[in-house]
């Protein structure tokens, strides 16, 4: 089967595990929830919100809610097209239910009337319910495995949690993990990382999250941090933050004898990195919005803002949301970022330049602009493991990471490592 059609499958499989039937009756209480969303609101808050004014809902129709926000509001577009471009919200809602979710009644279920059903769209942007402007953005990216990319990104990403190697390893963490009732299995590329197998855990509430044993991190995030190298009594710098993944990565790497700086300009998530490093038994130095002047570093993370397209598939409605059109000021931004963060790079150092995100221009361009203009900077082969199983996977391509869901399994990364000679 052509990974398109395979990952297609994948999706109708899900989507008839769902319990639709737990919406009947709910038709008038979902109709303009489903209205918001189509109109731009984020599908998360407005779930929230409807669940907060429905707090009596059984748990298969909490579920089964949930579902139809962020299954109308992804599959937007192969819906029109099905049973046509003015349905309503419930009758987008009842064709999802029928047509991907094989709930035969789903019309008078929910008191709509539909068009028979029809085969699904020949056209891939329709099938897989991209936007034109994105479609063109997987062309870009990986050109004839643009469909199934796009239907790679329509499945939920797994739960991966990083091992606290200052704590565990990870097959301790493994039994730990399976004694509060939590199955995982290792993870391809990342030594600490574990894939989450139950459905749906509350990872966070366990104890061992509440003793630092885990970090909630993509594993694809996880080979970033892998990228830095960190060695043990290593100065390492975190330019670009944010609530601290790959910063609490790197202390563990660095260990007592080392120190991890991490600068971000959202001083709220920094806080939240004070309290994740207090719980991993980790010690990082929150430096604000930069790092102190003069300070010299032996590596450095640059994770730049970018246009995020690699990590879609955690944020179902969010390609509909999107303006690509602001894409183009994130270029600028990682350029000065990544001169900016290598001044403050030791002789003989190295930096990673990283971004979640597929686009040559936030990627590439941004790396070979900055060696071209800086001769003292030269491009390091990306060290990153093959992926374990029958068939090796490679994550490296041209020495530079670059990780995709259909591909690896992964959301989408990108990393170069530079050394300053």
């Amino acid at each position: 089967m052509p990974p398109d059609e395979a990952g297609q499958a994948a999706c109708e499989r899900r989507l008839r595990d769902v319990p639709w039937a737990a919406l009947a009756g709910l038709g008038d209480a979902l109709r303009e929830p489903l209205a918001r969303v189509l109109e731009g609101d984020a599908a998360e808050r407005v779930l929230d919100r409807l669940l907060r004014a429905h707090r009596g809902l059984l748990a298969e129709q909490r579920r089964a809610v949930a579902e139809a926000m962020f299954g109308v509001g992804l599959w937007r577009r192969r819906l029109r097209a099905q049973c046509g471009r003015d349905a309503t919200p419930l009758q987008l809602l009842a064709c999802l239910a029928r047509d991907l979710g094989g709930l035969g009644d789903a019309a008078r279920m929910l008191a709509v009337e539909l068009p028979p059903p029809r085969p699904p769209p020949a056209d891939w942007r329709d099938r897989f319910s991209v936007p034109d402007w994105l479609a063109q953005e997987l062309v870009s990216a990986v050109g004839d495995e643009a469909p199934a990319l796009a239907a790679a990104l329509n499945l939920p990403g797994p739960v991966c949690l990083r091992a606290n190697r200052l704590r565990t390893t990870r097959e301790a963490l493994a039994d730990r993990l399976r004694a509060e009732g939590v199955e995982t299995r290792p993870g391809r590329f990342s030594p600490d990382c574990l894939v989450v197998k139950s459905p749906r855990p509350n990872v966070l509430g366990l104890p061992a999250a509440r003793e630092g044993l885990f970090e909630v991190q993509d594993e694809g995030s996880q080979l970033l941090g892998e990228l830095v190298s960190a060695r043990p009594g290593d100065v390492v710098l975190d330019a670009c933050a944010g609530a601290g993944g790959k910063a609490l990565q790197l202390a563990a790497a660095v260990g007592a004898q080392g120190a991890v700086w991490a600068v971000d300009v959202d001083a709220a998530r920094l806080e939240r990195l004070r309290v994740r490093a207090q719980r991993a038994g980790v010690a990082v130095h929150l430096a604000g919005a930069a790092a102190p002047d003069g300070m010299r570093f032996d590596r450095v993370l640059v994770d730049a803002p970018c246009s995020e397209l690699g990590a879609l598939r955690r944020g179902p409605d969010v390609r509909w949301r999107l303006e690509p059109a602001r894409f183009v000021a994130l270029e600028q931004v990682q350029r000065e970022i990544l001169r900016a963060a290598a001044r403050a790079v030791k002789p003989g150092g190295w930096l990673v330049y990283a971004t979640c995100t597929w686009r040559c221009r936030e990627n590439d361009d941004v790396v070979d602009e900055f060696l071209e203009a800086q001769p003292e900077w030269r491009q390091l082969p990306a060290a990153a493991p093959r992926g374990e199983g029958p068939v090796p996977i490679d994550v490296v391509r041209g020495g530079r990471l670059e990780t995709f869901p259909h591909r690896h399994g992964l959301d989408g990364f990108f990393g170069a490592v530079l050394g300053r000679t």
